[in-house]
């Protein structure tokens, strides 16, 4: 069985080792990535900018029904909401509310 002394030994051998480990990985990969900057002659600016947007929007969605009475609105994606649901089972109909 090691000693408690043993092992604080070993521990801060293994720091020390991860710690020259962790900087010379480091200074690798900033080696590698200034060698892809140089051959594709990119700047930090590049790096920087963000790409164009493409595909969807995430914007909001017109709405496509609304409650007259209370202004209260519903695109017509999702659950229907409780206002709409309620007038409806009174017997209102769904084209009663579209904008």
């Amino acid at each position: 069985m090691a000693l408690l002394k043993d092992l604080l030994a070993q521990r801060a051998a293994l720091d020390q080792q991860i710690a020259e480990t962790k900087d010379k990985e480091r200074s690798d990969a900033i080696a590698k990535v200034k060698a892809l900057m140089s051959e594709y002659g990119l700047t930090m600016a590049d790096l920087n900018s963000r790409p164009a947007k493409t595909g969807k929007s995430t914007g909001k969605v017109a709405a496509k029904y609304r409650n007259k009475a209370t202004g209260e609105t519903w695109s017509g994606r999702g659950l229907q909401p409780k206002w709409l649901k309620a007038a409806i089972a009174g017997g209102a109909k769904l084209d009663d509310f579209h904008v």
